[in-house]
């Protein structure tokens, strides 16, 4: 799977589960239909909404992006259904072009010791993907741990 892809199917796919979220507001709010929508719902777009954040700053670097242009893209996670238009402008400069950066190559900013992280882990993808499920998974324990937003009720 290219950078491109896998950023581009993070980004809709929390743009999709703001959808939700919303909808689980609408329905919890309007129509008192318990907390229970927003629960699963706001669970599932927080999950996506961590995953999000660490494939930006992954495809970010791969992508030698600005560290302003990495924050940027995670922020706009923040905004309901930002991540599509930033998508689709980071698609349409070149942001999200080419392929995962697993060699060393010619170019200074490959002897950084962050580009030689990143491409020891994208050479070692079950480590990345543990690094990622472990990350996440923390994360989302502590916000369990922590509750919802205004406490449990």
């Amino acid at each position: 799977m290219s950078p491109r892809l896998f950023y581009r199917t993070l980004a809709i796919a929390e743009a999709i589960t703001w959808t939700g979220l919303i909808t689980a507001m609408i329905l919890k709010y309007g129509f008192d239909a318990g907390g229970l929508p927003v629960l699963i719902a706001g669970s599932l777009h927080g999950l996506v909404f961590l995953t999000y954040a660490f494939t930006a700053v992954l495809v970010g670097v791969n992508q030698r992006w600005s560290i302003p242009l990495i924050i940027l893209g995670v922020v706009t996670a923040i905004v309901p259904y930002a991540t599509v238009p930033f998508d689709i402008w980071a698609d349409r400069t070149g942001r999200l072009d080419g392929p995962w950066r697993k060699e060393t190559s010619d170019d200074p900013r490959d002897k950084h010791w962050i580009d030689s992280t990143m491409r020891w882990f994208l050479n070692h993808t079950a480590a990345l993907v543990g690094i990622f499920v472990i990350g996440i998974a923390g994360i989302m324990t502590v916000l369990l741990i922590a509750g919802p937003p205004g406490g449990w009720s």
